[in-house]
């Protein structure tokens, strides 16, 4: 007696490890977390709590028997990473889309700064059809440019240096390519969440406490005993379509090839043998 309850107080204490963890780790990924991973490679806190997770999945003894709560949770923190997943795509392709209209709006500032500063008979219609595109002081800065006899004058150089710094940062998008590493280091984090607990925890069958609403649902539908083996065979056809639906979501995710070529994810994790606790404390 006295050894299995032994065995029983470890495995409840290792479950609730295992729980904490898995809210650590989605606080960590919390857009709105004021603690937030920042670099996957050098945030090894990060890691050891996706290993401690996967290697639960991996090693618990008895699948048939796992924790409803530990699958409900890791099932919660899969789906939880690929919506932000998915997000991030989002505001990556939005940040590409700015880039790129940043970069066609400096060469129309560049062509009308050699419209000025060459008076070009059409120098003010240059600068009009502009006009929409930049603010007001840089439209005004422009008009220096064309109305300055000499272009040498400190005034027309000051204005002409202005010009060409706008140019620059909207060339260089400074800012935007900072949003984008920031939101990529991000997606590094939820894409190694996707290919380690999804992974594993496709082996583990869903728990029946976990379909539980779906099967009394259905009992109280038909109270026929005729019908309880419909009933088996629909949650077990439920179990197999409910998990890969989320991993394939994920994993077909355009942007998860892509990050995975580009970023280069590193996703071995050597299993200890153990029961893990949860390093990294």
């Amino acid at each position: 007696m006295s050894r299995s309850g032994i065995v029983n107080v470890r495995m409840v204490i290792t479950e609730e490890k295992i729980l904490s963890n898995i809210d650590k780790v989605q606080k960590l990924i919390n857009p709105n977390s004021k603690k937030q991973i920042v670099q996957l490679e050098e945030d090894a806190y990060f890691k050891d709590l996706i290993e401690s997770i996967k290697t639960y999945l991996i090693e618990y003894p008895k699948k048939k028997n796992f924790p409803a709560s530990v699958y409900k949770a890791a099932y919660g923190l899969v789906e939880y990473a690929t919506n932000q997943f998915e997000e991030n795509t989002k505001k990556i392709e939005e940040l590409i889309r700015q880039r790129e209209k940043n970069i066609a709006l400096a060469a129309s500032l560049k062509d009308a700064l050699d419209a000025v500063e060459n008076k070009s008979e059409d120098w003010k219609d240059t600068i009009k059809n502009i006009s929409g595109d930049f603010s007001e002081d840089i439209i005004e800065t422009l008009g220096i440019i064309g109305r300055s006899k000499v272009v040498t004058s400190q005034n027309c150089q000051d204005a002409i240096k202005l010009i060409n710094a706008r140019i620059g940062n909207l060339e260089t998008n400074l800012h935007i390519e900072i949003d984008m590493e920031r939101i990529e280091d991000r997606s590094k984090a939820l894409s190694y969440i996707g290919i380690e607990v999804a992974d594993a925890l496709k082996l583990i069958p869903t728990p029946e406490e976990a379909l539980q609403p779906v099967a009394e649902e259905k009992i109280e539908e038909v109270e026929a005993p005729a019908e309880v083996e419909q009933d088996k065979e629909y949650i077990e056809q439920t179990r197999v379509e409910v998990k890969p639906s989320l991993w394939q979501r994920f994993k077909n995710s355009k942007f998860v090839r892509a990050i995975s070529y580009i970023m280069k994810i590193k996703v071995t994790i050597e299993v200890p043998n153990a029961l893990p606790e949860g390093r990294g404390e």
